[in-house]
């Protein structure tokens, strides 16, 4: 009897291994797994991991406490994680106390933007008389030439608005941005991964990042986007969970109370109206308002948020996820992305809409009724008309942008910290600005625009293995991390001609952070691992995020701009193409 048994089960697990599509027999050599059969609710919303009761054990806690704990820590955690990030990036944020590298182009325009409704031309000596009189200089010149969208100087020009024309004021939004940034990355982390803990570490990851830190501390552009970037992804996240939780609750349940899929409740359930696909669409629309980069993110997003529903209709068993999701999800999903982030661009143009027409308005505001006067497209609102002049010559103007520049760099260096940008430098004698008065010799001051590189070095590992995991385990968290590093990275490569530059990595920069987590909850070890395992994964884990955290305290004097000996300059330039 038992060895009849043994025989049917072999034949029916070899029936259930010939049904495999064979490309899933192919993958298994490299480390493929098919995605386990649970209760189709837990698969399609995974419940957060809980600490171990030993853990409270060892900590001398009651189980009570440890409870507590636990709740409060999905917000508790984060907060802590910002707090810290906080403290560094407003640390002698007004230092160095000059205009630095290309502040000298958006704090202007910032302010400008905030007096005049559009940018101005100034003076050659208008960084000097903004450092002397501060607020009391006024952006009089006509109108400039400029090659970038308002929304990011609007909010730069906040800040300025709020403290001053003057080194705080307009690095305050970009530092609260910063800050923020990283709340919005523990908990994002904490929301995919279903980990506290892993949201924590890759939050904390990114407050130590330098190319971040450096960017929260500077009035750049690049900041902004990526700020309005991230809260897309996480609106994205959101809007995902709570799809899948809609559809989980119209599931059927059998007698044992488990969810079993159901073809036509998959196909037909309608998911409402799904605020946060509105709000990653006013997110996009904002982001887009920065620099136009966005619109490769703009796409890959809402492609990404498609195959989300496909996903999630294929595990509560729609036979054709695909139609399903076709006639169900993508004309709203479209609505609520495209058409509102184009909206969300026009009106951050309205101050330059609204200037005067007849030539001392905004730079090209007038050319509908002057130099465009006529042609087929003179239905059209003049305003139009002209902004789609203007942006025709900016569109010219950054494909054909090829002046070389000392700290330009290709995409490929960058993921390796290849080139840096240096923002600003001085050599201060022993005695000033900082330099101890026994340096011997001129001191350095530098504000180094590099990311950790520890951290860095670890990312290019953890990428690898974000693609393994999409690839060959088909983690849609490893997906979504591969998508967001991808819509930032990846675009550049076609315009390695162009004059770009490192700091516009600052964009992906969460992701690869979320990548790193990801990999070293990998090295800590699957759930039910033994205490060996546990203790070995903890111990590399540890040791990589200290050795990360201490390349972080190492570099601080080349991110804030303090000045060290010349030596101990030097010690820090690891490499060539860093000087």
């Amino acid at each position: 009897m038992t060895s009849t048994a043994s025989s049917t089960d072999t034949r029916q697990g070899q029936a259930a291994e010939e049904q495999r599509p064979s490309w899933q027999q192919r993958l298994r050599r490299f480390g493929y797994t098919a995605p386990s059969r649970s209760d189709v609710r837990d698969r399609l919303v995974p419940p957060y991991t809980r600490p171990s009761p030993r853990i409270w054990a060892m900590l001398g806690l009651r189980q009570e406490v440890g409870e507590r704990i636990t709740r409060w820590s999905g917000w508790g955690g984060p907060l802590l994680v910002t707090l810290m990030a906080g403290l560094m990036r407003f640390w002698h944020l007004g230092s160095p106390k000059a205009v630095i590298f290309d502040e000298t182009y958006y704090a202007k325009d910032a302010w400008a933007l905030i007096h005049r409704g559009f940018e101005t031309n100034w003076a050659k000596d208008a960084n000097d008389l903004v450092l002397q009189g501060g607020s009391q200089v006024s952006p009089t010149g006509d109108a400039a030439y400029v090659v970038h969208p308002p929304v990011g100087k609007y909010v730069i020009g906040l800040g300025e608005w709020i403290f001053g024309f003057d080194p705080f004021g307009w690095r305050f939004m970009t530092a609260v941005l910063g800050t923020l940034s990283v709340l919005l990355l523990c908990r994002i982390g904490r929301r995919i991964f279903r980990s506290t803990f892993l949201g924590c570490l890759a939050g904390a990851l990114m407050a130590v990042d330098g190319l971040h830190f450096v960017m929260s501390r500077t009035s750049l552009l690049d900041g902004v986007l990526m700020f309005f970037v991230l809260a897309a992804f996480g609106c994205l996240v959101l809007d995902r969970d709570r799809a899948r939780a809609r559809l989980a609750a119209a599931l059927p349940a059998d007698a044992d109370g488990v969810v079993r899929p159901d073809p036509h409740i998959a196909e037909t359930t309608r998911l409402g109206r799904r605020p946060w696909r509105w709000a990653a669409g006013l997110m996009l629309g904002l982001a887009l308002g920065t620099k136009w980069n966005a619109l490769y993110i703009l796409a890959a997003f809402c492609v990404m948020a498609v195959l989300w529903d496909v996903g999630a209709r294929r595990v509560a068993g729609a036979r054709h996820p695909y139609t399903a999701v076709l006639k169900h999800d993508t004309g709203l999903a479209f609505l609520a992305t495209v058409p509102v982030a184009v909206a969300v661009y026009l009106v951050s143009w309205t101050g330059w809409i609204l200037s005067p027409t007849n030539g001392s308005g905004g730079y090209y505001r007038n050319w509908a009724a002057t130099d465009g006067k006529g042609g087929s497209w003179t239905f059209l609102p003049d305003w139009l008309r002209s902004l789609w002049h203007y942006e025709h010559e900016v569109y010219k103007f950054h494909v054909g942008l090829s002046s070389p520049h000392t700290y330009q760099s290709n995409p490929w260096s960058w993921i390796v910290d290849g080139r840096p940008v240096s923002y600003f430098y001085e050599s201060p004698a022993p005695g000033k600005d900082g330099c101890p008065v026994d340096a011997g010799e001129k001191c350095a001051r530098e504000v180094l625009a590099i990311g950790t590189p520890l951290l860095w070095w670890a990312a290019c590992f953890a990428v690898l293995y974000v693609l393994w995991r999409w690839a060959f385990r088909r983690d849609w968290r490893a997906g979504a991390i591969a998508c967001g590093i991808a819509a930032g990275y990846l675009p550049w490569f076609m315009y390695q001609e162009r004059t770009i530059f490192y700091f516009y990595a600052v964009v992906f920069v969460p992701f690869l952070c979320l990548a790193v987590a990801m990999m070293i909850g990998a090295i800590l070890g699957p759930p039910g691992s033994g205490e060996r395992r546990r203790v070995m994964g903890a111990t590399a884990a540890g040791v990589l995020v200290l050795l990360i955290a201490w390349n972080f305290i190492y570099f601080w004097p080349l991110y804030t701009g303090t000045a060290i000996p010349i030596d101990s300059w030097r010690s820090r330039m690891w490499l060539d193409t860093w000087v």
